[in-house]
């Protein structure tokens, strides 16, 4: 396999988002960091074990995009809450429990609400179309063959990783790609599939430990969400 061939197969779509640089609309389609905008009639503010209401992270919205992963086919809308006590949890290598995330199939039926919290700065995000978004080397997920041949012609051909083959990690808020950062040998198993990444936003004051991010994995089968945190 070339430097070429391996570029294609690793290389993924993504949607990134880039934070604010846009007068928002308050209108459907609008994703939002930071602030929850739309919810089904008769839902409410979600609230943590301790029955505290919870922080409101994201609305992001996938209808009309140009890609989403094959995983969230059908879905057009996501909110993400998650608890305060996040924090003091995030040695857990599953953050489910403190996370809300909803779905919406439709976004027939919604109204609007206007969730905010103060620990996050409120801003919309523009998505963007990228095709070449690409793993980190240590845990990834690079496939075991291809990491093989890597090594390879590592050794044969003296190329490096990152300055042959990877093109971009992109770090940001983003669906679908590739996690950012992940521990080696990090997995919720089969059937759980990276679809979602939120990240530590500079503009909308929002830090995970060492600008870290939340990795969202998601099991169409079992419609089933999981949380990972990891930093550099």
């Amino acid at each position: 396999m070339t430097v070429e061939e391996i570029k294609k197969n690793l290389s993924k779509k993504a949607i990134i988002f880039k934070t604010g640089g846009k007068r928002p609309t308050g209108e459907l389609l609008e994703s939002w960091i930071g602030s929850v905008r739309w919810q089904r009639e008769g839902e409410n503010f979600p609230k943590d074990k301790r029955e505290n209401n919870m922080v409101p992270l994201a609305t992001i919205f996938l209808k009309n995009l140009p890609f989403i992963p094959t995983e969230l086919s059908g879905t057009e809308l996501v909110t993400i809450f998650m608890s305060n006590d996040v924090w003091d949890n995030l040695v857990s290598e599953d953050l489910s429990p403190w996370f809300c995330i909803r779905t919406y199939g439709s976004l027939e039926q919604l109204v609007p609400c206007n969730y905010q919290t103060d620990i996050i700065k409120p801003f919309p995000l523009t998505p963007n179309l990228v095709e070449n978004d690409f793993p980190c080397w240590d845990g990834g997920g690079i496939p075991e063959d291809i990491e093989d041949i890597i090594l390879n012609l590592e050794t044969t051909r003296g190329i490096e990783y990152f300055e042959d083959i990877c093109e971009e990690i992109y770090t940001g808020h983003k669906i679908g790609g590739y996690p950012a950062f992940c521990q080696s040998g990090f997995s919720f198993g089969k059937g759980y599939e990276f679809v979602m990444q939120i990240s530590s936003d500079e503009k909308a004051k929002f830090n995970i430990v060492d600008s870290g991010n939340f990795y969202l994995f998601y099991n169409s089968i079992l419609s089933d969400w999981k949380v990972y945190c990891d930093f550099y």
